[in-house]
């Protein structure tokens, strides 16, 4: 598993880094505003959080959480 902070800004670059790295079924959550009054927490594989944030505000502090590597 990995953790990172990511800015607003980048957040779409480096979930399209990850789709094109990662196998397509990598879960990944991503945090936004944790232990404030607006916290989000989105989860589903690089392209499903894309589409997310494509359509919705970036707005906020992103804390990133990718899951680890799995034989299966």
């Amino acid at each position: 598993t990995t953790v990172l902070y990511e800015s607003p800004h980048r957040i779409l670059k480096a979930l399209t880094q990850f789709r094109d790295v990662f196998a397509e079924d990598r879960q990944i959550a991503i945090c936004r505003e944790i232990s404030k009054k607006f916290e989000e927490t989105v989860r589903g594989n690089a392209q499903e959080l894309i589409e997310h944030f494509e359509t919705n505000p970036i707005k906020g502090e992103f804390v990133v959480v990718v899951e680890g590597y799995s034989k299966k």
